[in-house]
């Protein structure tokens, strides 16, 4: 995908890994193993734990989730969970690091009824301590909330929850599967407000099937009313696994997603907005109302290299410079862990140092600035010689500005990041399928 692209196609547009998942294989596996088996490297150390179950799947969702599972299949998975967070906790890889962030995502995690997050924190706390952790996020389907679960949270140690209202408008969340509807974004608000939480954090994302100016500007206003420590906004994509993806491909429906440069004209306007309103620019999807105090420690370490214990069904994860990925598939998930006693790894991939180069380089890139001189101390590269063309391309297309000690994206290369770093890539990763 190029700078140029406007219509939204299939295809992934969100970049959250280098080198592409596609590329990550079973042959993979040894190196995950023996990355595992070494002591620790000196950096953070995360948590995350993937909650798969739904009330409903989205029409634009592409992730690993369940919207039929039995009170006592979801007890079986929590228990995998469990014995997945025994068996990582003795690896040699963790040498007794601290957590520094912890991410429970899903699916919706919120899902869970109040009895079953107790459950579940009480087994995991048996062999992890998240005590020390500055952020414990917690992902929130509206619906899904009562005011007893919503002080669940607090009293499992959850300092961040991230609320998914995508849209206020009632016709558009239904149209894209949401489960929840405006209201209950309302009923929950309360609850949330008086549980006190460090971090709230309000998703959007521009450019759902049904969104109009109006609708969008709309959705704006009443995030603003609702003033949250953070707002996230996301422009629609359609990855191939998706509902819209697939009645795309088997030419059951034309592709009902706005263009890029609506979208991005939508994520503009949203910025000024809360640009009004007190808030600043944290990356190219987040606003912060008070930046001296919310912090994004999942994003942050994530980005600059931390290692990250991935748990649950799907998810992946990073340790030792080694990209690793859990079994896809439920029962083989459930099985390896409750009949086998086995980590659930099913693909891996070991970066060179270039590739982790260029993983950190596009990521951090998300934040709309780079230090040049954080890539020379830590990788011996200078990246404003070894991609100058790519650099001064960008620059004459008013998509950033090389100064002396800083690439800094101007707001034009900001709403449109994710399609500026495969320029980054390397040649075989260019044009292929991302994920």
């Amino acid at each position: 995908m190029t700078p140029e692209t406007t219509k939204t196609d299939v295809g992934s547009y969100f970049i959250s890994n280098y080198p592409p998942y596609s590329q990550w294989t079973a042959d993979g596996l040894e190196a995950v193993t023996a990355a595992m088996q070494q002591s620790p490297a000196p950096v953070s150390l995360g948590l995350y734990l993937h909650i798969p179950f739904c009330r409903k799947r989205c029409k634009f969702c592409y992730f690993r989730v369940y919207t039929d599972k039995r009170a006592d299949e979801i007890e079986t998975y929590l228990s995998a969970l469990s014995r997945e967070i025994e068996l990582v906790s003795n690896l040699p890889c963790l040498g007794g690091r601290p957590y520094r962030f912890v991410y429970f995502g899903g699916g919706t995690p919120s899902f869970l009824s109040v009895r079953q997050l107790h459950s579940l924190v009480d087994r995991l706390r048996q062999h992890t301590d998240w005590s020390q952790a500055e952020e414990v996020t917690f992902e929130c389907e509206p619906g899904t909330l009562s005011e007893p679960k919503v002080q669940a949270l607090r009293e499992i140690g959850v300092t961040r929850l991230s609320l998914g209202v995508e849209n206020f408008g009632d016709a558009v969340l239904q149209e894209n599967g949401r489960a929840h509807l405006s209201a209950e974004v309302y009923r929950a608000w309360d609850w949330i407000t008086a549980a006190a939480f460090h971090n709230v954090n309000i998703d959007l994302i521009a450019g759902m099937v049904g969104e109009t100016w109006d609708n969008w500007r709309d959705s704006v206003r009443r995030t603003v009313e609702l003033a949250p420590d953070s707002v996230t906004i996301y422009q629609m994509e359609l990855p191939f696994n998706t509902v819209y993806s697939r009645d795309i491909l088997d030419h059951k429906l034309a592709s009902p997603v706005a263009d890029w440069n609506t979208k991005r004209a939508w994520v503009e306007y949203a910025f000024q907005e809360l640009e009004t309103a007190g808030y600043s620019v944290s990356s190219a999807y987040t606003m912060v109302k008070h930046q001296d105090r919310v912090n994004f420690s999942y994003r942050d370490n994530l980005w600059q290299g931390a290692d990250l214990l991935a748990t649950g069904v799907a998810s992946f994860g990073h340790i030792s410079g080694v990209h690793y990925q859990n079994e896809t598939e439920w029962v083989h998930y459930l099985r390896r862990l409750l009949e086998l006693g086995q980590l659930p790894l099913q693909r891996g991939m070991r970066p060179t140092p270039h590739q982790l180069l260029v993983r950190e380089l596009i990521l951090q890139l998300k934040r709309g600035y780079l230090h040049p001189e954080t890539f020379r101390k830590k990788f011996d590269v200078d990246i404003v010689a070894h991609w100058r063309s790519e650099w001064e391309d960008y620059q004459r297309d008013g998509l950033l500005t090389l100064e002396p000690q800083t690439i800094r994206l101007t707001r034009a290369g900001l709403l449109q990041v994710d399609q500026l770093l495969p320029a980054f890539f390397e040649p075989q990763h260019r044009g292929l399928r991302y994920t």
